[in-house]
């Protein structure tokens, strides 16, 4: 039959004739697609959480994401209703969930909302007070690992039920009453009132905002015209009042889930951002009351957003994942001998001991040469920032400016090794964030995180 007569038999021939030429065929592009998870990962009674063993669930705690496929390797975000997974813990956090998606671990991101009545994770910190011979009131590893391995068999459950993915729809609102900066500064450009995450204080609750991003993004999956699954992002600290044992996915937990169940059960995933110098101290005074408040303060923002929001078509060809490994420089303040002597001392104050192990372990991961991926999911114009530690806002502030045109939405407390990052400035300005305790990094820091982000937003 002559390859002229009909079309179909013309390419046909010549798609055999080119591959047996050995001439490369450009490929229809591989059908996106994307798996949402969800597992609860609540504790168990007299398990500890970050202030005080466990005695009780108020709301249960989840670790939730999506994996996307058709673009590489897949590609997995996941969002983890802990206070922080940091050196060892994340290490292994990311292992198993790339394990499970049959993926590299550089093309996985993991986060935590950063709630306080959550547990934390650090395999690297326990195993140091082990070694000390200092009972690890702060950790149950066997908990955490059985949460890494529940979270890694959601995965491999969820792929098989996979969709494909059509259209990416993104939109943001402005967030009313809940942000604040906690660093108020004084003529002298120091910090003269920290605001935290509660405020009684007049002076602080009277003070401008300060610099935030008041913006909720949003970004959405959809297959033609049906949500599979939403991701949020919004900047600040996310406590009402903590500290007791009484387990809560806190004021963004019950406003994500309240979302989740208005859109019918399509998986809401919410990413605390760049909110390290950021909390709700203007507007919470610590009492029961106001965490419903801001819940509801929340919950109409990602409403808000999902009402604006605009979709566009997505193939897997315009999807890129990107990695810049940064070293971050470790503070002056950390001297091994004086960690080891604090470790060594008896008695010695819990809180201590644990900042002792976990300056160490950062340490000395400094000194090993270890990096930490900083990366970036490009969707099209949108890109998906992924960032390490407790984050300062202006990180997130300077991102969005890179790329003024596009949509860009970051989010913070990914590796808890490092603790809180500053900017530059901040670390001559005072306050508690910059201060010996709560960060592990030199000023210089600022440098090697610009750097990073220029690279990821080029």
């Amino acid at each position: 039959m002559p390859c002229t007569r009909h079309g179909w038999v013309t390419a046909l021939c010549l798609f055999i004739g080119l591959c047996l030429l050995g001439v490369p065929v450009a490929a229809r592009s591989a059908e996106l697609r994307i798996a949402p998870f969800e597992v609860d990962i609540s504790p168990p009674i007299g398990s500890p959480v970050a202030y005080a063993p466990t005695r009780k669930i108020v709301d249960p705690i989840s670790a939730r994401g999506i994996v996307l496929s058709g673009a590489g390797k897949p590609i997995v975000l996941c969002a983890v209703d802990y206070i922080g997974i940091g050196n060892g813990g994340f290490s292994a956090w990311r292992e198993g969930l790339a394990k499970a998606a049959g993926t590299s671990v550089e093309r996985v991101a993991v986060h935590t909302l950063h709630q306080h009545d959550t547990p934390r994770c650090d395999f690297t910190a326990s195993q140091i007070l082990a070694e000390r011979g200092r009972e690890a009131q702060h950790f149950d590893d066997a908990y955490l690992r059985r949460t890494i391995a529940r979270t890694s068999a959601a995965i491999e459950a969820a792929i098989p039920r996979g969709r494909a993915v059509t259209h990416l729809g993104v939109g943001s609102a402005k967030i009313e009453k809940v942000a604040s900066n906690r660093r108020l500064l004084g003529d002298d450009g120091r910090v003269k009132l920290m605001r935290w995450s509660k405020s009684t204080n007049a002076a602080a609750i009277a003070a401008p905002e300060g610099v935030i991003d008041p913006l909720l993004r949003l970004v959405g999956f959809f297959q033609d015209d049906k949500l599979i699954s939403c991701l949020t992002y919004y900047a600040t600290h996310p406590q009402s009042y903590y500290g007791q044992g009484d387990v809560t996915c806190e004021f963004v937990g019950l406003a994500r889930n309240a979302r989740q169940q208005a859109l019918h059960g399509a998986l809401h995933v919410h990413f605390s951002g760049a909110g390290g110098n950021v909390a709700a101290g203007k507007y919470n005074d610590g009492s029961t009351g106001r965490r419903p408040v801001l819940a509801a303060r929340l919950e109409r923002g990602m409403q808000a957003a999902w009402e604006n929001i605009e979709r566009v078509a997505l193939s897997a060809d315009e999807v890129e994942w990107r990695v810049a490994p940064v070293a971050l420089p470790p503070a002056e303040h950390l001297k091994e001998q004086q960690l080891l002597q604090i470790l060594d001392q008896s008695p010695t104050e819990q809180t201590s001991l644990l900042s002792a192990a976990s300056h160490l372990a950062w340490l000395r991961r400094c000194r090993a040469g270890d990096t930490i991926d900083l990366t970036c999911l490009k969707l099209g114009t949108t890109y998906l920032l992924h960032m390490p530690g407790e984050l300062f806002v202006e990180y997130q502030l300077a991102a969005a400016k890179m790329r003024p045109r596009d949509f860009v939405c970051m989010a913070a407390y990914g590796d808890y090794g490092p603790g809180y990052i500053g900017t530059e400035i901040a670390y001559s300005q005072g306050g508690y964030e910059t201060s010996p305790r709560a960060s592990r990094v030199a000023p210089e820091v600022e440098q090697v995180m610009m750097t990073g982000l220029r690279e990821l937003l080029k």
